[in-house]
């Protein structure tokens, strides 16, 4: 005998999210959404001890946060002499909203009879 459902059968997503869920994942720390964030309200390239003299966390952390974001492709970094400055990737904005609108696309309203 079949067991009894609580509604109408929900049609599960079946795309792979793989590439989105890394993506996110970069960025789901309280100390990575704050380097995203200041890359994004700055002009210029912002140099890693500017992260370090205003982060409650050591250059050591600093520089770990700074690889996971830079491994994701969020952030590029130059080299000006001993120092590194950091910007956000020109694409990072656009896939960050393509990650969220692929987990979260609009809502289809469902037409009632009348």
């Amino acid at each position: 005998m079949p067991t009894p459902r609580c509604g109408p059968c929900a049609s599960v997503c079946d795309r792979d999210f793989s590439a989105d869920a890394e993506l996110l994942r970069a960025i789901a720390d309280p100390h990575r959404l704050t380097i995203v964030a200041t890359l994004a309200r700055s002009a210029e390239a912002v140099c890693v001890c500017d992260f370090t003299e205003g982060m409650p966390i050591n250059q050591s952390s600093v520089s770990h946060h700074l690889a996971i974001l830079r491994d994701a492709g969020i952030v590029t970094s130059e080299r000006r002499g001993t120092w590194a400055y950091y910007s956000l990737a020109p694409d990072v904005r656009d896939r960050l909203l393509k990650a969220l609108d692929e987990v979260l696309p609009p809502k289809r309203r469902l037409k009632r009879a009348s």
